[in-house]
């Protein structure tokens, strides 16, 4: 606990210092608050241009990729739901979720480096060569199975820092508002402009050079800084003593209404189509125009917009700044489509780079509010499981909740896949010299194709049920709880 808590904890009246503390003091000091703002910053401290990688340096078929995405799929959805309980049946001395983050995050990382050594051990390989195919499956299938106790740890871990919820808002806001001066966006900078002179012929190296130098670097400093803040800091939600089972996370999800809508929210948004707007401007414009380098600039622009925090957030219900969120970003999308739409823009890089910065500018009005509402919202839900229920389920829940959307993501992986075909995406040709056909279709599948397919999931959205009444009752008598159990505890020792 650090200095200032226990200096407040003094202080507090013998009668209901417990209580208040849980409800209004900060628990976490300045060192792990500095910890928290790195451990966002390695969240995104990558170099991006991923798809860009498995389809033009790797090289997977798009085809074999739909078909084994299923089965893959499959494994991941098995071994989720294991971890997730025995992670939720971990209690320890150093916390419940501590272990496999503290024990895990190096060995996985330095494993997980081999991603970007898979074009050296198949120079040239076809796309469907099996010894590749073979190797990067079972790669990535080891490499999931042994990163989901990490991820699901991690994932319950970030609400039971603090017992304050308006330190947990307070954190999370810092961490939007300023990761972005401490560098997050650097590597992927960076690396897109050296791609863009990769791609134009000014920078005399490989693809697969560029992908593996800045993917090692951005992979061991992310490290660095994520092990750091679990080093640093600690879990101070008590957890209680009986160790739930799998079948009450599954019950969690229908007796805990929020979760529920989430889950349903994500469900509905999962049926979008979306093949990323990175590859239409890459596949469109690299080889004539510096386009990363480009976009960079006129996105910078606007980014002092988005370092403000917007006093929506002190007005409104989490319900409206979710619906709100969604439908504004959705306006965005569809401008952005029927402005492409007219004249052909989509093939100009003039007054595509035009409105791509007015967007940024609008779409960073809001930046702040929907980073720290999407943020929240989940840990909310967490909250009112143990208000409901007594006990919390992190990881349990959290896997019950993302099984039926990880169902779904298998499915769509794969038809996702099955569309690049579709469109006649050629992968033996140069970045940026696809047929205009093909063009259209990634402008448009990354645009008003994902808004449109992915529509519903603005519906359970309008039926978020915590509203601030609540939500105060919820942290009064949560406060309460925890106190006792604390007092429970320490009585027992």
């Amino acid at each position: 606990m650090s200095e200032n808590v226990q200096k407040q904890k003094t202080d507090a009246s013998p009668a209901g210092g417990a209580d208040d503390l849980c409800r209004s003091y900060n628990y976490v000091g300045t060192k792990e608050t500095v910890a928290y703002l790195l451990n966002d910053v390695s969240n995104s401290f990558n170099i991006g241009h991923e798809t860009q990688y498995i389809w033009n340096v790797v090289r997977i078929d798009f085809g074999v990729n739909a078909v084994v995405s299923l089965f893959t799929g499959a494994w991941d959805i098995v071994n989720d739901t294991v971890i997730a309980a025995i992670v939720d049946n971990t209690r320890t001395r150093i916390g419940k979720f501590r272990p496999y983050l503290l024990f895990m995050q190096i060995p996985l990382t330095l494993f997980g480096l081999l991603y970007w050594f898979i074009p050296y051990f198949f120079p040239n390989a076809a796309g469907t060569y099996l010894p590749k195919l073979i190797f990067y499956y079972a790669f990535n299938v080891i490499r999931e199975t042994a990163g989901t106790f990490t991820s699901v740890a991690k994932a319950g871990y970030m609400s039971t820092i603090t017992p304050n919820p308006n330190e947990r808002v307070r954190l999370i806001t810092l961490a939007e508002l300023l990761s972005g001066y401490m560098g997050e966006d650097v590597p992927r900078m960076l690396f897109g402009f050296l791609f863009d002179l990769v791609t134009k012929g000014k920078l005399k190296i490989e693809l697969r050079t560029l992908f593996m130098t800045m993917g090692v670097a951005t992979s061991v400093i992310s490290c660095a800084f994520t092990f750091f803040f679990f080093a640093v800091s600690r879990e101070r939600v008590p957890q209680s003593p009986e160790r739930p089972d799998l079948k009450e996370g599954f019950k969690a999800i229908f007796s805990n209404y929020p979760v529920l809508l989430i889950c349903l929210s994500r469900f509905l948004e999962g049926f979008s189509i979306n093949t990323g707007e990175e590859n239409y401007w890459i596949n469109a414009f690299s080889g004539e125009h510096l386009i990363e380098t480009l976009k960079t600039a006129v996105s910078a622009i606007s980014a002092p917009v988005g370092m403000k925090p917007s006093s929506l957030q002190r007005r409104s219900s989490s319900k409206a700044l979710w619906v709100g969120a969604d439908l504004y970003d959705d306006l965005l999308r569809f401008g952005f489509f029927f402005f492409g739409l007219y004249k052909k823009n989509y093939l100009n890089v003039k007054p595509m780079l035009f409105y791509y910065g007015f967007r940024e500018l609008m779409s960073k009005l809001l930046f702040g509010v929907n980073k720290v509402i999407n943020a929240d919202l989940l840990n909310e839900a967490m909250d009112y499981c143990e208000w409901k229920n007594g006990y919390r389920m992190e990881a349990t829940t959290g896997v019950a909740k993302d099984l039926v959307i990880k169902i779904q993501g298998t499915v769509m992986n794969s038809v996702n896949s099955l569309v690049m075909k579709k469109i006649g995406y050629d992968q033996s040709l140069k970045i940026g010299k696809q047929s205009e056909r093909t063009k259209f279709w990634l402008f448009a599948l990354c645009s008003v194709v994902p808004v449109v397919s992915g529509a519903l999931g603005v519906v359970p959205k309008l039926l978020w049920p915590i509203t601030k009444k609540t939500r105060e009752q919820m942290y009064r008598e949560l406060a309460e709880h925890r106190s006792r159990m604390i007092r429970d505890n320490l009585e027992n020792t």
